[in-house]
């Protein structure tokens, strides 16, 4: 719908449940005289559809019930992202890749490994997603506007992720200037479990309309060439001392995808969290190959 109503791109939804992609492209698309688009909305159940896209955003998988870990999901979405990666590789080889499911980081590597997508055309919306969570909770608590919040969560898409508050600025001030050390802490801790609350609220579901508007974000950088510093995760070779793996860092998003990871100087206790983050996806990488998902 994001992506339609922006006119960015044409739009193929693909899903296995027969009727229910053809229904809401046909919902979907009976909106467009009000909201004034001629972009093509298609439903299918058929990845042969999918030829020739230039991008594909995987969000297939079973959400999180009500005291599940996002990890809990690997072996069932593993497998379900092994098919979407297959496919993906048949019929649009060439398509830049923004992966949803979670858990998010480990299936990134999974699509990866299957698909042989070029790594700056493969990245993983999260950390887009747990900024936006982390600034809207500080503009709640200080009552100001969302706009006059930066800030930047790095990590894996996680209970290890790492907020920054040393990176957070509130109308041109440092967070810890204007907000105390132990509300912040929360409001960090929140964060880490942004997801969590929501699936506990809902019930039957998980995070919908804000995970839609970070891969929105992130497919607009690369459509448009606008060459935004969103945090992604991205593969490493060597930054931050990370290699090998999907982990959620800065990176300048442009017409080539991944173009350059924005290296911050972090401290060492930031550091040191984010490698500790990083240890945490290399284990349910290792769960993924222990599994034998990928064959």
């Amino acid at each position: 719908m994001r992506i339609a109503e922006a006119a960015l791109a044409d739009v193929v939804l693909v899903d296995i449940v027969e009727g229910m992609p053809q229904g809401k492209a046909l919902d979907l698309s009976e909106s467009r005289p009000v909201v004034l688009n001629d972009v093509s909305i298609v439903g299918t159940n058929d990845y042969a559809d999918i030829a020739g896209s230039d991008m594909v955003i995987t969000t297939a998988g079973v959400p999180r019930k009500p005291g599940m870990s996002r990890d809990d999901l690997i072996e069932i979405n593993g497998k379900i992202a092994v098919t979407m990666a297959e496919n993906i590789k048949e019929y649009a080889p060439d398509a830049f890749i923004i992966q949803v499911a979670n858990p998010l980081d480990a299936i990134t590597y999974v699509i990866s490994e299957i698909t042989g997508t070029p790594k700056n055309k493969i990245m993983g919306m999260a950390g887009v997603l747990d900024s936006s969570r982390y600034r809207y909770f500080i503009a709640e608590a200080l009552g100001v506007s969302v706009k006059d919040v930066q800030g930047i969560v790095l990590g894996g898409h996680g209970d290890t992720m790492v907020p920054l508050p040393r990176f957070t600025w509130v109308g041109g001030a440092p967070l810890p200037e204007v907000m105390p050390a132990d509300q912040i802490e929360a409001i960090v801790e929140r964060t880490r479990k942004g997801g969590a609350e929501i699936v506990g609220l809902l019930k039957t579901g998980s995070a919908y309309y804000a995970p839609s508007a970070g891969a929105f974000e992130m497919a607009k950088a690369i459509i448009k060439d606008e060459k935004r510093i969103l945090p992604v995760a991205a593969y490493l070779n060597g930054e931050y001392g990370i290699s090998g793996l999907f982990v959620g860092v800065p990176a300048v998003l442009g017409k080539d995808g991944i173009e350059k990871i924005w290296q911050l100087p972090l401290s060492d206790e930031e550091l040191a969290a984010l490698k500790n983050s990083a240890d945490h996806v290399k284990a349910l990488v290792d769960k993924v190959n222990e599994l034998g998902i990928l064959g």
